[in-house]
């Protein structure tokens, strides 16, 4: 099932939830009653907010590699007549105006790579722009036009708010055909296990959402952002009625780091590893309902050591929202924000407790130390650091990871060549742990000249001998 799900960035613009006017978010909701309710339009709201969605143009310049190249023989003959080639590749996406002075937000997959970007607004201006943060975990980027013009915006709503059933409205431009407007219902929410590897926790609507709406709105009834539009499910790479949005509470977290002018997006060290309840375990722990997170393992001196957090417990909510699964659980502490304080509902033996934790930054619980090893190694042009929490989380790595890894290796250096990668955590050389960069340089420098090298990658152990 995961390859049907497929990114929403090609040509199209936004994804906008607009309904009429509500006074208070908590107005009871009711379906039309009359031919004259059915009669009402959304065009007042489309033409209110439509100069806040923009698309997003990136290019990037890949090199085209001879096919001869590599080969001695055919490299002699043919080599020059096919050299190796740059050439463009555009993407198109969609973004939301959130801030007059032209902030714009998007997703990270609409940028990722790109040389040059440039964001069109519906009026057929066109202006250059910067990137001011990215993440590929919650696939969100902020952008900035490099202009002092003042631009129509998309005021940031409460996605909490949001409730299975409301109506939404999709404008973009499906395809290049021109600007579209479809609309929709909210079909379901916390949606996780969508795209891989990235952050479980999304708004599902059926309005029609196809390639290039990437990076889209979604609006409430009083015309406020609640999710910027990430992925759809197909087979064929049209719209099936299910699409994805990245909720507004998140986006409100990441501008705010974007607007503080952090170098990256910090989530919140919780020190422990969590699972997903399982109707087997549910039955084992006498719970009524699978759900919530299992903690698997909790780190020593973290802050889920320090509230109290024990393994094999289940943690049911935060400050009293419920929490489905672990990624609902990681999304509530993000949207938390990092130093504040939450209450985690926990549940044991069937007793139920109430156990306060502090969001904090990940530690850097040692040095990092960072070195890059030269000389007649097969390290060489590797880049080590000490492992903590901090530099785990860097790395995209699970948090409780140790040693020497490696954080970067240099194009074309023996340990490239050799086959490092980065993530690699060096475990021992010729049968000495190794357990700081400094060690690992020390018996660099002694060229034992057979290298009897134990990698760990990915959870697996690799043995490697050089000479």
């Amino acid at each position: 099932m995961q390859g049907l799900f497929k990114r929403a960035s090609v040509s199209l613009f936004a994804l906008i939830l607009v309904l009429p006017a509500a006074a208070d978010a908590q107005t009871a909701k009711s379906v039309p009653e009359s031919q004259m309710q059915m009669q009402l339009s959304f065009a007042p709201l489309v033409k209110q907010t439509s100069g806040a969605v923009v698309n997003v143009y990136a290019e990037k310049i890949v090199q085209r590699q001879s096919p001869f190249a590599g080969d001695p023989f055919f490299e002699q003959f043919f080599g020059q007549q096919m050299p190796n080639r740059s050439e463009k590749q555009s993407s198109l996406g969609s973004g939301v105006i959130v801030e007059a002075n032209g902030t714009v937000v998007t997703n990270n997959h609409v940028v990722d790579g790109a040389d040059d970007i440039k964001i069109a607004l519906s009026d057929g201006r066109e202006f250059p722009c910067k990137v001011v943060l990215r993440d590929d975990r919650v696939d969100l980027a902020v952008l900035k036009i490099n202009t002092k013009e003042s631009f129509p915006t998309l005021p940031i709503g409460n996605s909490d708010s949001v409730e299975v059933g409301d109506l939404v409205l999709a404008i973009g431009n499906p395809f290049g055909v021109g600007q579209t407007v479809t609309s929709g219902i909210v079909s379901a929410l916390a949606r996780n296990q969508v795209v891989r590897n990235e952050f479980g926790f999304f708004i599902q609507t059926d309005a029609s959402i196809n390639p290039g709406n990437s990076g889209g709105a979604l609006m409430n009834m009083k015309g406020e952002l609640i999710g910027i539009n990430t992925a759809i499910f197909s087979r064929g790479g049209g719209s099936n009625g299910i699409g994805f949005a990245i909720p507004a509470n998140l986006v409100k977290v990441f501008l705010a780091s974007a607007d503080a002018g952090v170098k990256s997006f910090e989530r919140p060290y919780v020190g422990a590893s969590f699972d997903a309840v399982t109707s087997e375990v549910a039955e084992a722990l006498g719970l009524n309902k699978a759900r919530g997170a299992l903690v698997v393992k909790v780190s020593e001196g973290g802050p889920a050591a320090k509230a109290g957090l024990k393994a094999g417990e289940i943690v049911t909510a935060v400050d009293g929202i419920s929490v489905e699964h672990p990624d609902a659980l990681l999304y509530r502490l993000t949207t938390a924000g990092l130093g504040k304080s939450v209450k985690l509902t926990v549940v044991e033996n069937g007793r139920e407790q109430q156990l306060p934790l502090t969001l904090a930054r990940a530690p850097e619980t040692s040095p990092r130390d960072q070195r890059t090893i030269g000389g007649r190694t097969p390290f060489s042009g590797a880049v080590v650091e000490n492992l903590s929490p901090r530099v785990a989380d860097e790395l995209r790595m699970p948090p409780e990871s140790s040693g020497v890894v490696v954080s970067e290796v240099k194009e074309d250096s023996p340990a490239a060549r050799l086959g490092f990668e980065p993530k690699d955590i060096i475990v021992s050389i010729n049968g000495t742990d190794v357990k700081s960069t400094s060690e690992l340089s020390e018996i660099a420098d002694s060229d034992p000249g057979l290298w009897r090298v134990e990698i760990e990658r990915d959870g697996q152990r690799i043995r490697q001998f050089f000479r």
